[in-house]
Parts: structure tokens; C-alpha cells; sequence
């Protein structure tokens, strides 16, 4: 006799996670620019010591989503914290990235 399937609620989305997707990038650089219908979000590995990086991956929210997304991750650094500690930055100063770190440079 097959197994039934239990039918999906009503509201409820089947989300399927590829093999691929699973395994992730990692990324230890984001950088976020926006326009009046979206946000785009770079996620980028830079490597200590080379000049050139590559984003991994980027993601494009409506604003709207945007904030979810603030919200989301506020609230889940909350129960981090609550586990396992407050998360520290390793030094007060902003992260240096080389000068031509957004892309090519013109010349003239």
C-alpha cells in the first residue's frame, strides 16, 4: 500500500532546497545598494591579501521584503546571542578595502 501524501494547507508553499543550493557560499563581505523599487544585496568573498573578489551571490528584495529580512535577522542574532553570547567585532574600524574594489577603474 503507497504512503498518502499529506495535502498542503491552504496558504502553506512547498519550498524545495537543490543538493547545489544546500551547500551554500560562503561570504564574509556584503554590500547593499538600493533604488526606489529594490534592494540589491552582493554577497562576496574576499580573501586576505588579494586584490580582486567575486560575488558569490546576489540577491534583489522589493523593500518591503528588505525589511522582513532586517527584522528576520535582528530577531534571530537576539536568540544567538541568548545561547551562545554577544557576538564581537574583532575591531572598532570600519573594514579597509583596496581602492579598486568596486570594479575596474576608467583610465584615461
Amino acid at each position: 500500500m503507497a504512503e498518502e501524501q499529506p495535502k498542503p494547507q491552504p496558504n502553506q508553499v512547498n519550498i524545495e532546497l537543490t543538493e547545489e543550493i544546500a551547500e551554500g557560499h560562503y561570504s564574509n563581505l556584503a554590500l547593499i545598494s538600493h533604488s526606489s523599487g529594490e534592494f540589491i544585496v552582493d554577497f562576496i568573498k574576499i580573501m586576505p591579501g588579494v586584490p580582486k573578489a567575486k560575488v558569490k551571490s546576489r540577491i534583489i528584495l522589493t523593500p518591503e521584503h528588505a525589511k522582513r529580512l532586517l527584522n528576520a535577522l535582528q530577531e534571530n542574532v537576539k536568540k544567538y546571542e541568548a545561547n551562545f553570547g554577544a557576538i564581537k567585532f574583532h575591531s572598532e574600524a570600519p573594514p579597509h578595502f583596496p581602492m579598486n574594489f568596486g570594479g575596474t577603474v576608467g583610465q584615461a
